[in-house]
């Protein structure tokens, strides 16, 4: 699922850098940034809600877990609406601080304003998918959203180019093409958990909103943070032309097939520790996570090492210009090391979420993060555009870190959720 919702953006890039060009690839991945913080806040829903659902249903009352799920529903919606006015109040000034070049700037603007028409419906997906997970059903968002990963890869060049009786709408086309499959696979799952009876739309428990935003907002913020910091470090790399600007988003989009697999872990960790913890059931939830750490491993090890001996040919996916490949190059070279760092700070993350343990994790992998500013400005006058994925490795890596001391610190074992 996981693969799925970062394969929207990954299709647009990859469709919009071959069909238009390096400025339009830019434009998309600039954009994004404001789409990470997006689905940052939709995502404190579903860590929340997975978390206190998630016990509901190990404490045997499914009931209760729907009314619960309802609730969440309702507030996924508005909160996506909330940061669709938001989003296009601000989008100027945000391309005006990133410092792109003109042309980026509006088709960025373009495609982010045509992608925040679908932003509530894609919250409420999320919402959505953590009614299932909660209860121990992945199946049945996954088959959902690979339907709509499939009619987004036919429906974006369609868009774009405006081929047969489509019209030709450029980057806006894949913006559209993103929100229009992700909103019909929301409309469907909510169809679904209906007649499953895990939701209760006419009994909605309010009273658990506290606690569901309590528990997700530490991990939201931080990933709300780390898309700000990208704007800001988009300030740094764009001094290197657009080429590089370029690279940036596709690096990040690579980077990010790591990190989809890691987050698919984390969110299980999360349901498995939750699950657990209602039962009293501490040592399984122990053994769930060494083991999802361990499957995660196969994973990242691999991408890790595609970094470090194929880069160009994943670059070229998105691009034939020859600088973007080139810079994208030392960007997956550099970031592969933090793979293996990403592993056991997610995985973690997720499994002290799912003990409702949130707050002190976050403090000190928010200010790890803040720290890639600074060092990329450093880093970046000595060693140029490699100094800046240096930083990002760097601090990757030192959450991981981390994160492993909390875990082993044992503190989330006494949190009341």
């Amino acid at each position: 699922m996981m693969a799925c919702h970062f394969s929207f953006n990954l299709i647009d890039s990859i469709w919009v850098g071959r069909l238009i060009g390096p400025a339009a690839l830019a434009a998309v991945s600039t954009a994004g940034f404001y789409i990470w913080v997006a689905l940052s806040l939709g995502e404190m829903v579903e860590i929340g809600l997975i978390a206190v659902a998630a016990r509901r249903h190990g404490e045997g009352d499914p009931e209760r877990a729907a009314r619960v799920a309802a609730a969440a529903v309702v507030y996924a919606l508005c909160a996506g609406l909330v940061v669709s006015v938001v989003g296009w109040s601000v989008a100027g000034t945000m391309f005006r601080v990133m410092r792109v070049p003109p042309e980026v700037a509006g088709l960025g603007h373009a495609y982010l304003s045509t992608w925040l028409l679908g932003a509530p419906l894609v919250f409420g997906f999320f919402a959505i998918e953590a009614t299932f997970r909660a209860a121990g059903d992945t199946r049945t968002p996954f088959l959902m959203l690979a339907g709509s990963v499939g009619v987004s890869i036919l429906l974006d060049p369609l868009l774009i180019m405006g081929l047969g009786p489509f019209p030709r709408l450029g980057v806006e086309g894949a913006a559209l093409a993103s929100v229009m499959v992700r909103s019909g696979g929301f409309l469907v799952g909510l169809v679904i958990a209906l007649r499953r009876g895990l939701l209760r739309v006419s009994a909605p428990d309010w009273r658990a909103l506290p606690t569901i935003i309590r528990i997700g907002m530490p991990l939201s913020l931080a990933g709300v943070l780390l898309s700000v910091i990208y704007m800001w470090l988009t300030r740094f790399t764009s001094r290197f032309g657009t080429a590089a600007l370029a690279a940036l988003g596709v690096g990040h989009k690579m980077e990010g097939l790591g990190f989809i697999a890691i987050s698919g872990f984390a969110l299980a960790a999360g349901a498995l520790v939750g699950q657990n913890l209602g039962a009293r059931q501490e040592a399984r939830a122990r053994e769930a996570v060494r083991l999802t750490v361990g499957y995660c491993l196969v994973v990242t090890v691999t991408t890790a090492i595609a970094f470090l001996l194929i880069p160009g040919r994943l670059v070229s996916l998105f691009t034939r210009d020859a600088q973007v490949i080139a810079d994208g190059v030392s960007y997956l070279r550099v970031i592969a090391f933090a793979q293996i760092g990403q592993s056991f700070e997610l995985i973690l993350e997720g499994a002290l979420a799912g003990a409702g343990y949130t707050f002190w994790p976050q403090v000190v992998s928010t200010s790890v993060t803040a720290m890639r500013i600074p060092l990329a400005a450093w880093w970046s006058r000595a060693f140029g555009l490699l100094g800046i994925w240096l930083a990002l490795s760097v601090t990757a890596i030192s959450r991981g870190i981390a994160m492993i001391l909390f875990w082993k610190g044992g503190r989330w074992r006494t949190v009341q959720v």
